[in-house]
């Protein structure tokens, strides 16, 4: 008999001092049966909730997408310890040849995303089962939550593999990868599905208990997202049929004028690590989606915790307030020098061994060395040195960092709309850039080029330059991210090269699993370059 693994909601307030996220502090409780379970409404939640914590985990284990998006672009190398293999320098420049055994990088990815699919599927498919009694509003609502996940689990599989199979029930048929749009009419459709279908309710009259849960804005504000980037990078005039450019730009100026988001006035209290005293707080009034985590992590299946932002910590060294990791993903000196010497998110955003006067003594261990760092996601330490997880109970810092995956901020908003040309354009625009500039605020002209580079710059190392350049055209992407340099690796400088020939042959899209091919006997190809 088939079984499947439930999740249930804890209503549990975490200790003093620690991040409030009551909605997905979820722990496993039992197995049961498909035909005993799926009665009640409140089995539906339990249900919804293994949703949430479906795509919760879809990082957990391989390449996470936000490290490698940053690896992949222009702003970030590879990184990682000098004496690591070459799995992060094969995605930085496009090319197998530089690590030939890693055919398998996202293999735990592509799993966990189609487990996180799984899930949502079931449930779609066991709604009906459950008696709702008169609340069938509660039963569209939680089908739109659960689409919403769905289609936000299948964009970024579109966009690391482009080629996937297509899966809206649960199935163990052997199936070929789907056309492209096929992939993207489902995304579409329960983007459109979610936001016609989630009660508008704005970021002041929300509960805080249900922080983490998708909104009516938020599915609108995806849904440009995958707009912009579906008509960008395939060159196409609408969404599939199912989405135009007036649809989208309608539903992001209701994400303006109903949601109740704003900017915060200092670009540096969005995060822990550039202002550790006057952080605004995760589900802050600029967080329209995020990807919830906690500090109770294990290795006994509580699997909640933030799992790749110590890939990004200084190599194997703490500086306060700045905790040590991995090395993954050093920032390419060009991205730091983009930046206006006036422009606040320069010192919010990266961290600068040598502007900072911080005494890093581990460039030997540190490979493709630039003396820069992520700021935004980097893993914390008290004064005394002990990582912020340890501080809250949790002994190990590699699977207990918790800070939230800020996945749609309504910077991202303002600028989506004044790129799909809001008579608020101009309006929107500077309101970003006057953020960042503070009393330096000089307005620059809405051109597509300049909302390009803002966008660079507001949202360095958040998971969306890579996929702003490809959607701007293959070749626009494999030109801007191509370069030859050098880079310091356990201190001796070494050329690098990233050619944009490979970027090109690649199209942008990265190795399929090598163990899935094999599984599907040769009805999954491997995407070409790979």
């Amino acid at each position: 008999m088939k079984t499947i693994k439930i999740l249930v909601f804890m209503a549990v307030l975490l200790m003093a001092g620690a991040c409030k996220k009551s909605f997905l502090d979820v722990q496993p409780i039992t197995t049961v049966t498909d035909e005993n379970f799926y009665k009640t409404p409140g089995d539906g939640f339990k249900a919804l909730v293994g949703c949430y914590d479906g795509l919760q985990i879809i990082w957990s284990a391989g390449v996470s997408l936000p490290v490698a998006a940053e690896v992949l672009s222009d702003d970030c190398f590879g990184g990682t310890g000098n004496s690591d293999g070459f799995a992060y320098q094969m995605l930085d420049e496009f090319d197998k040849a530089r690590s030939p055994s890693d055919q398998n990088v996202f293999g735990q990815n592509w799993a966990l995303y189609y487990k996180a699919i799984y899930r949502c599927n079931v449930f779609l498919g066991k709604m009906d089962q459950i008696n709702w009694g008169s609340d069938t509003a509660l039963k569209t609502t939680y089908e739109a939550e659960t689409r919403y996940i769905r289609a936000y689990l299948y964009f970024d599989m579109m966009r690391l593999w482009g080629h996937i199979p297509l899966l809206t029930a649960p199935s163990a048929e052997n199936l070929p990868q789907a056309d492209p749009d096929a992939v993207y009419k489902v995304i579409a459709d329960d983007l459109k599905f979610a936001a016609a279908n989630i009660k508008g309710q704005s970021y002041a009259a929300q509960d805080p208990a249900t922080h983490g849960r998708v909104t009516k804005y938020a599915a609108e504000a995806l849904l440009a997202r995958v707009y912009l980037f579906y008509t960008g990078y395939y060159g196409k005039p609408d969404l599939v049929g199912i989405a135009d450019k007036a649809m989208v730009l309608a539903g992001l100026e209701d994400v303006i004028s109903a949601g109740g988001y704003d900017l915060l006035d200092k670009y540096a209290n969005l995060w822990p690590a550039a202002a550790p005293d006057t952080y605004a707080g995760e589900d802050n009034k600029e967080t329209v989606f995020a990807i919830k985590y906690t500090y109770t992590s294990d290795y006994s299946g509580n699997v909640d915790g933030n799992y790749w932002m110590v890939l990004l910590g200084i190599r194997e060294q703490y500086i306060f307030p700045y905790g040590n990791g991995w090395g993954g993903g050093t920032v390419d000196p060009k991205l730091y020098n983009a930046f206006d010497g006036k422009d606040t998110r320069k010192v919010a955003s990266v961290i600068a061994i040598g502007e900072e006067n911080l005494n890093f003594t581990n460039k030997a261990k540190q490979r493709e060395y630039t003396g820069y760092y992520i700021k935004k996601y980097s893993p914390l330490v008290d004064k005394n040195g002990i990582p912020l997880p340890q501080v809250n109970g949790n002994p190990d810092f590699q699977i207990g960092q918790y800070q939230d995956y800020v996945s749609i901020r309504y910077a991202d908003v303002l600028l989506m709309a004044a790129e799909l040309g809001s008579p608020n354009a101009q309006t929107y625009f500077d309101k970003v850039r006057r953020r960042a500039y503070q009393d330096s605020f000089v307005s620059l002209p809405v051109t597509r080029e300049n909302i390009m580079n803002e966008r660079r710059l507001e949202f360095a190392f958040e998971g969306l330059r890579f996929y702003d350049l490809l959607r701007q055209g293959v070749q626009v992407a494999a030109q801007q991210i191509a370069q030859s340099t050098t880079v310091l690796n356990g201190g001796v400088s070494t050329a690098k090269t990233i050619s944009a020939s490979k970027i090109i042959e690649t199209q942008g899209l990265q190795q399929i699993p090598n163990t899935q091919i094999t599984l599907s006997s040769g009805t999954l190809r491997q995407n070409a370059g790979w």
